[in-house]
């Protein structure tokens, strides 16, 4: 692996790293040489990603946390900074979503979305990027989505979220680039997880995505790797503000027959 993008010696720490996008992220950081901590409020998931990690060569932490509790979020940056002295790169993947018209949206179902997908980032980035900026260096990898860009259907609160989670990358590279750390985000395109699993499966709107998508296919979680192990590594050193859309050419996409 070129220098630039070995992150050995580096510490990540994952928060919603124990499931879809999130947990392949963990292992491939780890694959890329970084000690990686993949935490999630799931105990026994926490555990099954920490033995991935640790089959790779890498040390870990087995500490659950939620990023809706910010007490939960700060004990685990002092038991990261404890074991490991230093944190280089957080990468926020904890995220919901759920169909519903628009005129139907419930303010607690929209609150409840915005908490884990805009809050929950907002919080994670003001917990994690102390340490990062004492030090002069850091990595923040957000999770942004198609909807940053383009409308999706009866999924409202979703797609505001994630607009606002690209605007928020951009607000925070400002702030902090000057300061080492940068801020980046990545916009997969349709990546088949237990979150979207039940609208895609069979149904009119996966075809529609798939009719979308020039490559003809969803995308593998593992095809994210490679972008989020560039956002987090000396090669993206003057990146900063980015949103990196890895979608297979769906927002190129115009008419496909």
């Amino acid at each position: 692996m070129s220098a630039a993008r070995d992150l050995a010696g580096r510490v990540a720490v994952v928060v919603g790293g124990t499931s879809g996008i999130g947990r392949a992220l963990a292992v491939g950081l780890a694959e890329a040489g970084a000690d990686v901590v993949a935490t999630g409020r799931r105990a026994a998931l926490v555990d099954e990603v920490a033995g991935e990690i640790e089959a790779r060569g890498r040390r870990t932490l087995r500490q659950p946390c939620d990023v809706a509790d910010r007490a939960s979020l700060e004990a685990l940056r002092e038991a990261t900074l404890a074991t490991f002295g230093r944190i280089d790169v957080l990468v926020n993947c904890a995220g919901k979503t759920k169909r519903t018209p628009t005129l139907e949206v419930g303010e607690a179902e929209w609150n409840d979305i915005l908490a884990t997908n805009l809050t929950g980032t907002l919080r994670a980035c003001q917990v994690f990027a102390p340490p990062m900026l004492a030090a002069g260096y850091g990595r923040i990898v957000n999770i942004g989505s198609l909807s940053t860009f383009v409308a999706l259907y009866e999924v409202a609160a979703y797609a505001a979220s994630k607009a606002a989670v690209a605007s928020l990358t951009k607000s925070l590279a400002l702030e902090w680039g000057p300061r080492g750390v940068c801020v980046n985000a990545i916009a997969p395109g349709v990546f088949r997880t237990d979150i979207n699993r039940a609208l895609l499966d069979g149904t009119e709107r996966g075809r529609e995505f798939l009719l979308r998508t020039p490559m003809k296919r969803f995308g593998q979680v593992d095809e994210l790797v490679g972008a989020a192990v560039f956002l987090s590594s000396e090669s993206a050193s003057f990146v900063n503000g980015e949103i990196l859309v890895v979608d297979g050419g769906f927002l190129a996409s115009g008419v496909n027959q």
